[in-house]
């Protein structure tokens, strides 16, 4: 076990595309630290670079006491485990296992030790004198990483292990590599575009955009206090709901948008620093999809949001409730970028909500919510997310670089 730590790295590639950007992460000893972000984010980079296969511009990576910048890949005493396998077909499972071990003339009852150790651990023992053609996708993704483990690294490099695989076999699947890591406790850096994979995952979890580290931290803290627009639209399924909305005194202060008035208690403005620096300025606002119930099952001392219902999606275990309100789309660059959605997406979006913008309510599958049926809708107002117009930063949050703060005090 290793820690490993990214002191200002950079990455430019010819033609000055920039794919890493002043990146600063530490990955602490036998941690699971998963990078997750969209697509060209700089995630696979990050990895490759920690792994030697990528040279970095600037900065330093240190595996252990080591810094590793000048090291080449078969030095840096770190396993990769791939997308696409990287099997030999030509070779059973157990000699694909030992390969590696035979190229660095470990001893031979070494490497029958690792071997068994490891198809013991995986499950491989029946398929050992198999190939890989032979094999099942999930089959194949389990001697890939028995490749990994036989080698006892540092560290453990993933790069969407995962993704060749159907849904529920990547169900299961995750729950062997938590499994595995429990078992192992091996560092191991994992990276995946798929947020679910990597709040399931991770110990900690680094959000990536554009080659900037935008947050890292546990998943449930992630999800619950985001630092900016990235992280709050990118973190959570269904994607959170925004809208750009007035906060207002009144007779106590309340978010005002599109006809509806919600009350912002004492509480959120205690945890939000600086946040009634905003009493009379637009700021917006997000609304997680889970933070809805259904008003006739919810809490009786929550805020109450009349809508007509657009679309159901019943799962069984709840029901997701589309609908419209009355503003448009919060246009930030940062949304944008979370969301992945190209223009052409954009605008049939757009085209279907009729210039309103579109929401999602998660609600109790015991909900009589129907298509085109009016809906009172019940929001947990104690769980309210408001970020600066401006920089899309989240007000109050402890790690926002202070730009909010310094917009209020400008104006």
């Amino acid at each position: 076990m290793a820690q490993i730590v990214l002191d200002h790295v950079d990455k430019v590639y010819q033609g000055g595309v920039k794919a890493l950007d002043d990146l600063n992460l530490e990955v602490k000893e036998g941690e699971f630290m998963v990078l997750v972000g969209p697509s060209g984010c700089g995630k696979s980079t990050a990895l490759r670079s920690i792994a030697g296969l990528e040279e970095i511009t600037g900065g330093t990576i240190s595996i252990g006491e080591r810094v590793v910048n000048d090291l080449p890949p078969k030095d840096r005493d770190i396993a990769m485990v791939f997308q696409n396998y990287a099997l030999y077909p030509h070779m059973t499972v157990e000699e694909n296992l030992a390969f590696g071990l035979r190229l660095r003339h470990t001893p031979k009852g070494e490497i029958k030790r690792r071997v068994r150790d490891a198809a013991a651990m995986l499950g491989l023992d029946p398929y050992l004198k198999r190939k890989p053609a032979a094999l099942s996708g999930g089959q194949r993704q389990r001697v890939a990483m028995g490749r990994a483990i036989v080698r006892e690294p540092q560290a453990f490099l993933m790069d969407e292990p995962l993704s060749n695989l159907d849904a529920k076999l990547r169900v299961s699947m995750r729950a062997a590599l938590n499994q595995l890591h429990d078992r192992l406790g091996t560092t191991t850096v994992y990276v995946t575009h798929d947020q679910v994979e990597a709040m399931t995952l991770g110990d900690r979890v680094c959000v990536l955009s554009d080659g900037r580290l935008q947050q890292v931290d546990t998943p449930q803290k992630l999800f619950e206090s985001p630092v900016n627009l990235f992280v709050a639209g990118f973190i959570g399924s269904p994607a959170m709901n925004f809208v750009l909305a007035d906060l207002v005194r009144d007779d106590g202060p309340a978010a005002t948008f599109a006809g509806y008035r919600l009350p912002v208690p004492a509480t959120v403005f205690d945890a939000k620093p600086g946040l009634d620096g905003y009493l009379g300025r637009k700021v917006i606002m997000g609304i997680r999809p889970s933070d809805f119930e259904d008003a006739s099952l919810g809490d009786a001392s929550w805020a109450r949001l009349p809508v007509t219902v657009g679309v159901t999606e019943e799962l069984g275990t709840e029901i997701h409730v589309i609908f419209t309100i009355d503003a448009p789309p919060v246009e930030h660059a940062a949304i944008s970028s979370a969301t992945e959605r190209h223009e052409e997406e954009d605008e049939a979006v757009a085209a279907l909500a009729g210039g309103k913008s579109l929401w999602t309510a998660r609600v109790s599958s015991r909900s009589g919510a129907r298509s085109g049926q009016p809906l009172e809708l019940a929001v947990d107002t104690t769980r309210l997310h408001f970020f600066d117009p401006a920089s899309g930063e989240s007000i109050g949050h402890p790690l926002a670089t202070g730009s909010a703060a310094e917009t209020v005090a400008a104006s």
